[in-house]
């Protein structure tokens, strides 16, 4: 396992998606931090409200939705590069127990997406924190709150890195694996989550995103209306399952078939 996780490591570090991603993700994020900061109580449009109030600033700290999509997509492509970079064969060939590279890509892109998660809340907080300081606003959420909304995003995202490989490892085109992720977040949890009531907090992005912070109804992508978070620790619980579940058939499945 140490010789996967140490090849799995060395190509994370060393493969430009990995940086990409992680930009992309901090550039996202501060587009629309920003948009939402700089309209902020002005009433148009889907302006969210005041910074002043804790409602308008929870809305422009938590704007981190589509990192932690992006994380997941870098799950996705550690798992699906293999193949379309035809590299797998030389990956099984020195590591032939496929469930342990699974499980040691699964490991390190949870690593990698902790990285996006960082990134993305930092740029967010400091947005939103550096636009209410200078409109003169008193701080209108408690230290700890912020500090809780920063470790969800940074634990959501490297968490759905993780489901994000073993999607990629079960689907293994990488254009469809992606399609797949954002398909999910944007339409099919909106779906359920306004459908099936309280069961919709336990849906993977919406369990991220709420643990990031995202208040019902809000987001992007929105997380479904009517639905109440779940408890930190069981919010966490529910993305390590999915990942999990995600990695097991694909370990039963999809990485024992023939790549040649």
């Amino acid at each position: 396992m140490r010789n996967a996780l140490r090849a799995e490591f060395l190509k994370t570090r060393t493969t430009r998606t990995t940086a990409a991603l992680i930009g992309l993700a901090a550039a996202l994020t501060a587009l629309i931090a920003t948009i939402e900061a700089a309209t902020a109580g002005s009433g148009s449009g889907m302006a969210i409200p005041s910074l002043a109030t804790a409602a308008g600033l929870r809305d422009a700290l938590t704007s981190t939705g589509f990192a932690l999509l992006v994380a997941a997509v870098l799950g996705i492509t550690s798992a699906c590069g293999e193949f379309r970079l035809k590299t797998a064969t030389d990956t099984y060939l020195d590591q032939p127990d496929r469930s342990r590279v699974l499980a040691a890509k699964a490991i390190v892109a949870a690593a990698a997406g902790l990285v996006i998660g960082l990134a993305a809340t930092a740029t967010a907080t400091g947005i939103a924190l550096g636009f209410a300081a200078a409109k003169g606003y008193p701080l209108a959420l408690p230290a700890g709150s912020i500090v809780r909304f920063a470790a969800g995003a940074v634990v959501g995202s490297a968490l759905l890195a993780a489901a994000g490989v073993g999607a990629g490892a079960l689907i293994r085109h990488q254009v469809a694996a992606i399609i797949t992720v954002f398909t999910w977040a944007f339409v099919i949890e909106l779906i359920i989550g306004g459908t099936a009531g309280t069961a919709g907090a336990f849906l993977p992005y919406t369990a991220a995103a709420t643990m990031a912070g995202v208040a019902s109804g809000g987001g992007m992508p929105q997380v479904p209306r009517g639905v109440d978070p779940l408890p930190f620790a069981a919010a966490t619980g529910v993305l390590f399952g999915v990942a999990v579940l995600l990695s097991a058939v694909a370990a039963l499945t999809t990485a024992r078939r023939d790549i040649s």
